[in-house]
C-alpha cells in the first residue's frame, strides 16, 4: 500500500497533541525509523478555545483563526488531515470546505466503531466538555447509528470540566480514580454499555485496564485511522 503523510492541526491543548503524536508513533507497526508515518504538526495552542467560541456564538473567529494552517499543510502536501479535538468537529462540515484535503470525522468514526461492535440501541455515555455536550455533536451522530446517547448530569458534568480545564489544561497530575469512578459510575448507575472518552484532555490520563474496557477514546480511534490512511499497519 502506498504510504501516505499525515497532517495535524494541534495545540488544542498542546499535551494532548503531544500523547496523540506519541500514540501514532507507539501504534504503527515499524521497525526502523524510515518505516513510520512522515508528518506534519502544526501545534497551533494561540487558536480561540472551541467551548467558548460555541457557547458565545463566536465560532467565525475561530474558523478564520485557523484557516492559515489549511494553506500550510496542503503546501506542504499532506494526504489527511487528523484534528485531536473533539470540540473543534462541531465545526467540521465548514473545516472540510476550506480544504480539498480529506480531514479524517473523529466522531463519526468514533460512534462508527461503537456501533460495529455493540449494535443498535446500545445506551452510551459521553465524557466531554460543555460545548461538545451542549452542540450534540455526538447525539446527532448516535441518532444517525441508532444508539442511546446519555449525557451527565450537572454533578458529573461538573467534575469534567474541572479535570479537563484545572487539571489537564493547567498541566497539573490529575488522579486516574477521579476520571475511573465518573466511568463506574455511569455504567453502574446509568446503564451504560460503554463510555466515549471525548476530550483529547481525558486521553492524557492513564486508565486501569477494568475501566478501560467500559470506554472508547475518541483519540485513540483517530490515531487508528490516521495510521491505516497513512498506509500502515496499527499495532495489535
Amino acid at each position: 500500500m502506498e504510504t501516505k503523510s499525515l497532517g495535524i492541526i494541534g495545540g488544542m491543548g498542546p499535551k494532548a497533541t503531544s500523547v496523540f503524536f506519541d500514540k501514532i508513533v507507539n501504534s504503527t507497526v515499524a521497525h526502523k525509523d524510515q518505516e513510520h508515518i512522515n508528518m506534519v504538526i502544526l501545534n497551533h495552542s494561540t487558536l480561540p478555545d472551541r467551548t467558548e467560541a460555541i457557547l458565545a456564538n463566536t465560532g467565525e473567529t475561530f474558523l478564520e483563526a485557523i484557516k492559515n494552517d489549511f494553506k500550510l499543510l496542503e503546501a506542504a502536501g499532506v494526504a489527511n488531515i487528523a484534528i485531536p479535538c473533539n470540540t473543534s468537529h462541531y465545526f467540521y462540515e465548514e473545516l472540510q470546505k476550506m480544504t480539498q484535503i480529506s480531514i479524517i470525522n473523529m466522531v463519526d468514526e468514533t460512534v462508527k466503531e461503537i456501533y460495529e461492535k455493540y449494535g443498535e440501541n446500545t445506551k452510551v455515555g459521553i465524557l466531554a466538555t460543555n460545548g461538545t455536550i451542549r452542540t450534540g455533536i455526538y447525539k446527532k451522530v448516535c441518532e444517525k447509528y441508532k444508539l442511546e446517547l446519555h449525557s451527565p448530569n450537572d454533578a458529573i458534568q461538573g467534575k469534567v470540566m474541572d479535570i479537563i480545564y484545572n487539571g489537564v489544561k493547567s498541566e497539573l497530575d490529575v488522579d486516574p480514580g477521579e476520571l475511573e469512578s465518573l466511568i463506574v459510575e455511569l455504567v453502574e448507575n446509568e446503564g451504560c454499555k460503554c463510555i466515549i472518552l471525548a476530550c483529547t484532555e481525558l486521553s492524557c490520563i492513564k486508565l486501569s485496564d477494568e475501566v478501560a474496557k467500559y470506554s472508547i477514546d475518541a483519540m485513540n480511534v483517530l490515531v487508528e485511522r490516521s495510521i491505516t490512511r497513512s498506509g500502515k499497519q496499527v499495532k495489535k
